[in-house]
Order: structure tokens, then sequence, then C-alpha cells
């Protein structure tokens, strides 16, 4: 193979290199100048982002169990831009707690370990590199929810998640090998050819798809998540929650669309009992919650019960709507989460009721969050809102007309709990409001880059458009 071959996978060899860079750095940077540490992970990554946009061919390695083409391209994307988010937000965090532990380091080669598992997962050209990238992609999140070992809490979430994702991972393997018993192959193309509905393969295809459906928050696979976000930090909460569902999500729509489509007819009402069902439950406990990351965990169990609407249509406008609303989504939590973590580092606060008077005080983080949550909920003209109408609209032309009156239903719902939070920082006056506090340069960056993703997407965009012409891979 030539090098110009792997050239192919840039985002995978770049994202390595940048993580044997940090290796190097840990070593070679004194203990008294860690904190640059830092800065150089941000810089290197920001790069590595940029360069990711630049056109790549469309390509399949290592005799097909890689490949790329122009709509996993523009995901990976995606993806990279919501890390360096992310990360800007984390790095007040990281300097104030991590750095002077030190323990920065591996933090970020924890996350870049994780995201480069999720760049084989959604390259993957059959089931053995899907599982390899499944487990690279999971594996690190479960040390990054413990990260902070002082904390009880922490610990609690780091051993749940791998708990659960141990027994997810077990179920989707022995899926894939019933898969394979009556396939006599793990390559998709392959697959996709000698597919039959079989009692074996449609177990096979349950087992499989439960282990996404973990990773994904599905009911009832969501058990862990509540949980597992309200100990862990919330740079990594806002990662499984965003990135973490998004990939996995992307992942699931390929393999629907394309590998498992002579199935349609098993999976397309289970996918409708599935969305009725995670879109309910996951707002009906979202009323309930005090502590705002358990809040956003169950908003974020809601809106994985939203995305299965696209999914559900196995065409190419569920492609496009699906890859919107998630692109979309990664800007709204963001947000959402951004703020939630600029007041927990400056005052530890993390419940809603500590929220009650904010916009007196810092006004600003008021309307960003005020921002995420109507997006989240789908309030025009912000973003959100036509990432569900598109959605609604991909179901509606499959004559899914009950379903998308149950999910307005549900839309309702969630307009409810988040305007409990606008409530609180706008009109209740709260005894002890938080003080006004100054962000830092990068999570003042950070939360502009998903002001501007909210807006730009909402008030005017082609990116729609230039989605759809992406998703002509499936026909």
């Amino acid at each position: 193979m030539e090098l110009s071959s792997f050239l192919l996978m840039r985002h995978e060899i770049s994202l390595l290199a940048i993580i044997l860079l940090l290796i190097i750095a840990e070593i070679a940077i004194p203990d008294h100048k860690k904190s640059s540490i830092l800065h150089l992970a941000l810089l290197f990554f920001g790069i590595h982002t940029a360069v990711g946009f630049l056109p790549l061919a469309e390509s399949f390695l290592f005799g097909g169990m890689f490949r790329s083409n122009d709509m996993i391209h523009f995901f990976k994307g995606i993806l990279n831009i919501g890390v360096f988010t992310l990360l800007l937000q984390s790095a007040e965090w990281l300097e104030k707690n991590m750095l002077s532990q030190e323990r920065g380091t591996e933090f970020f080669i924890l996350l870049f370990a994780s995201l480069l598992g999720m760049y084989f997962m959604i390259s993957a050209g059959d089931f053995l590199m899907f599982f390899i990238g499944m487990e690279l992609s999971t594996l690190p999140v479960a040390a990054l929810a413990a990260f902070e070992i002082i904390k009880r809490e922490s610990g609690e979430a780091g051993i749940k998640f791998i708990l659960s994702a141990a027994l997810a991972s077990g179920v989707s393997l022995f899926g894939i090998t019933m898969l394979y018993a009556t396939n006599g192959s793990i390559y998709f193309d392959d697959i996709l050819t000698t597919l039959t509905a079989e009692n074996l393969t449609i177990l096979g295809f349950i087992l499989f798809f439960a282990g996404l459906a973990f990773k994904i928050s599905l009911v009832p696979f969501h058990f862990w998540t509540a949980d597992v976000y309200e100990g862990a930090p919330i740079g990594v909460a806002s990662y499984l929650s965003v990135i973490s569902k998004g990939a996995a999500a992307f992942i699931l729509m390929i393999l629907l669309f394309t590998v498992l489509k002579p199935l349609m007819y098993i999976w397309e009402p289970m996918l409708y009992l599935l969305a009725v069902a995670t879109m309910f439950i996951g707002n009906i406990f979202a009323l309930r919650q005090e502590n705002m990351k358990r809040f956003l965990a169950y908003s974020s169990i809601a809106q994985a019960g939203f995305i299965l609407l696209g999914l559900m249509t196995g065409t190419q406008l569920g492609t496009a709507t699906v890859v919107y609303f998630v692109t979309i989504y990664i800007f709204s939590n963001l947000a959402a989460f951004g703020v939630v973590q600029a007041i927990s580092t400056q005052t530890g606060k993390e419940n809603m009721k500590d929220y009650e008077g904010l916009y007196r005080t810092n006004p600003k983080l008021s309307l960003v969050m005020m921002l995420a949550l109507f997006s989240l909920a789908g309030i025009p003209p912000v973003a959100g809102f036509f990432g569900k109408f598109f959605l609604f609209t991909a179901a509606a032309s499959e004559g899914y007309y009950l379903l998308v009156f149950l999910a307005v239903v549900n839309v309702t719902i969630s307009l409810y709990y988040y305007l409990l939070v606008i409530r609180a920082m706008f009109v209740r006056k709260g005894e002890a409001p938080i003080p006004f506090f100054e962000n830092r340069l990068y999570m003042r960056l950070g939360l502009l880059i998903t002001v501007i993703g909210i807006l730009a997407l909402g008030l005017y965009s082609p990116l729609y458009d230039y989605i759809y012409q992406l998703s002509t891979f499936l026909n």
C-alpha cells in the first residue's frame, strides 16, 4: 500500500500525532510549566479541526475495513468542532483542578483516544473495525468519568459506566457473531447481498442494536445516563451527551440505511416504539430534576427519541435530517453544558435553585442558557426549531402522522421544564444569587462558538441543502 493511501486517514493520523506530541510534552516540559500543555493541546487540536475540513477523496482501505466519503468526512469535522468547543469550555476547570494535580495531560490523551475510536467506528467497513472503534471510544470515557478521584460520586460514575458498557459490548458482540454465522462475512457490503430474515439473523440484529442503543441512551438502555452524568466532571458529561451520542447515532443511521435495509420491516416498528418510550420517559423524568447535570441528562435522552424519527425513514431525506439535527444538537447542548460548567467552576453550584436571580448578576450567561434551552425545545427562530421541523417532515413524509403528533406533545412537555430554568434565571430573585464573575478567554470563546452556531443555523443557513447533497451516497 502506498503512503498516499494512508493520507486518506488524515483525521486518524493527525489525532494520533497529537496524542504522541502530548506524551512527549508531558515528559519534556518541567513541572512548573505544565500549564503550557493546556495551550499546546488547544493549539494542536484547533489546527487539526481546521485541516480536517480540507477536501478528501472517497476511499476504501485495508480491503474495505476502513472507508470514507464526503458525508463521513463532514461528520468527523462536526465532531472536531464539538470537541474543540468542549475543550475551550473545560480549560479553566482543567487549569484550576487537574493541572495542579499533574493530571491535565492524561485528560487530553484519554479524550483524544476516545475520539479516535469514534473516527474508526463511523468509518468502519466491517463489524471488526466497528467493534474495535466502539471499544476504543468507550473505555477511555470510563476513566474520564472517574477523573475527579477526590470525589466519591466520580468514582461511582466510572464504575457504573464501565459495568454498563461492558454488558452492552458483550451483548453487541454476541449479536455480531450471530450475523456472521448466518451471512458468512463481517464485511458490510457482503452482508448486504446475503442478508435474509432468518430467526438467528433477527436475534443477532436485536442484540447488536442493544449495544448501540446503550451509547445513544435509548429507553430501556438509559438507566446509567443520569447517574454517570451527575458524578462525572461536567466536561465529560457534555462529551457523553454530545460527541459520543452523535457518533453512535450516525453509525447506526449508516448501518440501518445500508447494511440492514433488508430488515427494515423489522426495525421500523421497533424504532417506532422506542421513539415514543424514549421521548416520554426522558421528558417526564426531566420534570423532576433539580440537579442541572441530571436535568440535561434526561433532556438528552428525550432528544435521542427525536433522532429516531429521522432514523425510521431509511431515505436520503432521513439521512439529511438526522445529520442536520445532530449538528444543531451539538451546538445547543454544548451551550447549556458550557454555562453549567462556567458556574460550577466558579461557585461549585449545580442545582437549578442556585440559578435564581442569575440574570441580575450574570446576564450574558443567562442569555446563552436561554438560547440553548430554546434551541433544545425547538422554539423559532433558533436552530433547534428547524432541526425538529425537518425531523417531523421526514417522519410525516413516510406517513407517521401519529408519531409526529406524539413528538409535538413531547415538545410541549420539554418546553415546560426548559422554562423552569428560564424562570429561575429571569423571574425569581433568589435569596443568595450567584455573584457576578468574569469568565476567562477560553470559556468566552467556547460559548461564543455555540451561540454563533445556534443563531447561524437558525436565522440563515445553507447547511441543510449541503448535507442533503452529501446524502446521495445512500442511493
